[in-house]
């Protein structure tokens, strides 16, 4: 069974539109986007600079619209039963892949995620990580700095976030106790931690009063902080709703979809990085990211093969 793994923020590339930015299916995709940002965003992705780019705002609008301008170009293709799961905001898109929300409806509701986070975040927060730690060895710093786990990825690799300063001191000390590396990332919110609680009720009530439909046959949706499965919709928006406070367990996420039988996985990007440590923690699982092929023919085609 194929899996599709949808991508959340980081640093975006000027090139994350380039395989599909004539591509017909995606001009709808394009469209709702570009209302939301106030351009088109293959434009806006090449014109803005980097802490543009890396603002909450447009970075969740840009990553979800990239996920959704692929998927539409592939869409026709999944007739066989396909599992589908997001990071972070990933889980926008992939509600919408799963069938509950439109692209259209999924690109709003990433709207108003992103300005509640915003609104919720008062202070000046960021996410870092640090890999090479294991819990109880990380328990300490973040204690000391006054920071959380956001994020449990495979590999020692977790994502820790806090305020901008806390989050800093604890990256520059991480490796003095045994980190292999240790550094920032370009999310400058403190996303899945309890920073951003008061964003959380305010969200699952405008996840709750949209349009929905029930998950699409031949799609399960699994939840992207462990792996949970999600049959309906009031249960993704509660899901949703409640991650932006908590941490994700995304390591478990990916044992999940072992254990539903996936021997397949598409990393809809943006980027490489979902399908790396799918690959890396997990080798018997084939696994390829979108943004590694040239043509939209030679992904159609690596989709339409039969598995072995």
């Amino acid at each position: 069974m194929l899996a599709l793994l949808c991508g959340g923020q980081g640093t975006l590339s000027c090139k994350i539109f380039d395989l599909v930015a004539d591509e017909p299916a995606a001009e709808p995709i394009f469209a709702a986007a570009t209302s939301l940002l106030g351009a088109d965003p293959r434009e806006f992705i090449r014109t803005r600079s980097a802490d543009e780019l890396s603002a909450n705002h447009s970075s969740q609008i840009l990553t979800v619209t990239s996920v959704l301008a692929i998927h539409a170009c592939i869409a026709d293709l999944l007739t066989e039963p396909t599992a589908v799961t997001g990071y972070s905001v990933g889980e926008m898109a992939a509600c919408s892949i799963a069938g509950i929300w439109t692209a259209d409806e999924a690109l709003r509701l990433t709207d108003v995620r992103a300005r509640l986070m915003q609104d919720a975040a008062k202070l000046d927060g960021r996410l870092g990580y640090v890999r090479g730690l294991n819990r109880a060895e990380l328990e300490p710093l973040l204690t000391m700095h006054r920071c959380e786990i956001a994020i449990r990825n495979p590999d020692l690799l977790y994502v820790i976030g806090g305020t901008e300063e806390d989050v800093i001191n604890l990256c520059r000390e991480a490796p003095a106790r045994g980190a292999a590396r240790a550094g920032l990332l370009a999310v400058r919110i403190a996303s899945h931690t309890s920073l951003l609680e008061p964003a959380c009720a305010p969200l699952q009530q405008g996840l709750a009063a949209t349009t929905h439909a029930p998950i699409a046959n031949q799609r399960i949706l699994l939840a992207g902080d462990g792996g949970g499965r999600i049959f309906s919709a009031s249960d993704a928006a509660a899901r949703l709703a409640g991650q932006v406070a908590r941490p994700i367990d995304w390591a478990a996420t990916l044992e999940a979809l072992v254990e539903q039988g996936v021997d397949r996985v598409l990393d809809l990007g943006p980027g490489h990085a979902l399908a790396e440590m799918m690959q890396s923690s997990l080798s018997s699982i084939r696994c390829y990211a979108a943004d590694g092929f040239r043509t939209m023919y030679g992904l159609r085609s690596w989709i339409s093969k039969p598995s072995p």
